[in-house]
């Protein structure tokens, strides 16, 4: 079992990946969940029907008795009727301030989960029992919140989890769309952190479909960087904004297309190329590196092409909303040379000429070379 502590100014934690980790309730966390006058398990409806019975056995294994809450599965939970839904189940339940909540699912569940703890009497302790690759983020670093119909996470607040269990062996069940999910923020956490960790990844072909000991080693390392940096900024006044590499335009698609009808990771892989673009003008990345990284999207399954037929302005709308917007100017994450992130405003006009180019690069490298194979394919 791999560990590693993430320290905050607030509180410090640890985050557990490795079979048996659920064991951890019996040891660990044993006083926090048995001085808890009430456990309650927020799970998500899919990750329960594959693999609740696990979480089970080891709290009963444990002797915690639990009181178990399922929650409509993915992004369907995180909206205002789903949390205030989630808090008259705790009262009608008659929890406490002495009570402890476990989120067992991907990235939403943590996400509504953590805000319920966060919120409920002002304030409860709460684990994180991740079921999914892209959960190796959200799970770690205390953000948690909902979805309203004008954007994503836009209302939330910060809360430390008290432990972050990963159970690799959950990831076996997870569809390849998932999968890629999950692994576009392993991407990011490499981009903004380390050049040669950047190539390895793009260079593997593999990619995104690891073995399960690679898998927890990488996903370790993205805990790391995360860790790191929320140790310095926990509250996202500096450097925690180098998190959202990739994610001003990733977060408008997501909403344009309505959350959960494209991924979170694909919509972060799209995002990622366009910061990657706006990284030639304002840092020192090449078009060649750009290139090459849309392709190694392609190549991976990413739906790049997505966005060939939206409108910039429709997207604009939803990035205006950007938390990283400042005194109403676009602010984006990009990159001096891999692995050096920094923040930088830039204006609308400048934005759409970055959609419009990336747009004809996608074409470009995607469709265009898709024509040029099959033509070579079919003179063979």
């Amino acid at each position: 079992m791999k560990q590693l502590t993430v320290k905050t100014k607030s509180t410090s934690y640890d985050v557990h990946i490795g079979e048996g980790v659920y064991d951890l309730f019996a040891t660990q966390y044993e006083e926090l969940l048995n001085n808890a006058d009430k456990v309650g398990v927020f799970a998500d409806a899919t990750a329960a029907s594959y693999h609740l019975e696990k979480l089970e056995q080891a709290l009963k294994a444990a002797n915690i008795p639990f009181v178990l809450h399922i929650l409509p599965a993915g992004e369907e939970s995180k909206t205002p009727i789903g949390f205030m839904n989630c808090h008259s189940f705790l009262l009608q339940h008659h929890f406490t301030r002495q009570s402890v909540l476990i989120a067992f699912g991907g990235g939403a569940c943590g996400d509504l989960t953590g805000f319920v703890a966060a919120t409920f009497m002002r304030g409860i302790p709460f684990l994180q029992c991740p079921t999914t690759i892209l959960a190796h983020d959200s799970a770690v670093g205390g953000k948690t919140a909902i979805n309203m119909p004008e954007g994503k996470n836009m209302v939330g607040s910060f809360h430390q989890p008290a432990g972050v269990l990963f159970q690799p062996e959950l990831f076996t069940t997870l569809p390849k769309r998932e999968v890629r999910s999950g692994m576009a923020e392993l991407v990011k956490h490499a981009l903004i952190s380390d050049a040669d960790w950047t190539r390895s990844l793009l260079l593997n072909s593999n990619f995104p479909h690891f073995s399960a000991e690679l898998l927890s080693t990488e996903l370790l390392k993205g805990i790391q960087v995360k860790a790191d940096i929320v140790a310095q900024d926990e509250f996202e006044q500096d450097l925690r904004k180098f998190l959202n590499f990739g994610h001003t335009l990733g977060h408008a698609v997501e909403a344009y297309f309505g959350f959960g009808k494209v991924s979170h990771g694909e919509c972060v892989m799209i995002g990622m190329t366009y910061s990657l673009l706006l990284s030639e003008t304002y840092g020192n990345i090449s078009s060649e590196f750009t290139k090459s990284f849309i392709r190694f999207a392609e190549h991976a399954g990413y739906p790049i092409q997505a966005i060939q037929d939206v409108e910039f302005n429709s997207l604009l709308k939803f990035m205006k909303m950007d938390k990283k917007v400042s005194s109403g100017e676009l602010v984006f994450v990009l990159l001096h040379s891999l692995g050096h992130p920094f923040t930088q405003k830039v204006s609308e006009r400048q934005c759409e000429q970055a959609y419009l180019e990336l747009n004809s690069r996608i074409k470009e490298e995607v469709f265009d070379d898709s024509k040029r194979s099959k033509g070579s394919n079919n003179r063979k």
